[in-house]
């Protein structure tokens, strides 16, 4: 972790920022989960490091790590964005039940690129693929929901 945060640290750095304690919490506790959190989220587990932190400065410093390219914001609409420190390619499931979103393994999904842009002649420079249904956990929840009616 030592040597990421130093990496981190000179890329803000480069930029013309600096990695403040709120900047880095924030940065650790995105990366250390794995559900994609709405900002809300973030801010809640920000709160328990930083007790004294506001909403507007988790989400102030989620938009920098965004403007610098080491978060990615996943847009879903008006209604929220989940934010993802996971840079390497990969895409997504969103359950339609609970709104989880889920990292999916890139491989067949990059092949079916490769084959649209040589079906369109165009080069394609980047894609954002995601599936949409009901994840497994859900269907337990429900199903022993069921059984105990």
């Amino acid at each position: 972790m030592k040597t990421t945060y130093n990496m981190l640290n000179q890329k803000i750095k480069e930029q013309g920022y600096r990695m403040t304690k709120q900047r880095a919490i924030v940065l650790e506790e995105l990366a250390k989960s794995k559900d994609h959190p709405r900002a809300d989220e973030i801010y809640h587990l920000v709160r328990q490091r930083l007790p004294k932190i506001s909403f507007g400065t988790v989400y102030r410093n989620l938009k920098t790590l965004k403007d610098l390219g080491l978060i990615q914001e996943l847009n879903y609409g008006k209604k929220f964005s989940r934010f993802d420190a996971n840079l390497e390619p990969h895409h997504h499931f969103v359950c339609l039940r609970c709104g989880k979103v889920y990292d999916v393994n890139p491989q067949p999904a990059d092949k079916m690129c490769q084959k649209v842009a040589e079906n369109i002649g165009f080069e394609v420079a980047s894609f954002r693929l995601e599936f949409y249904g009901y994840c497994n956990a859900q269907e337990r929840k429900a199903a022993e929901a069921e059984m105990n009616n």
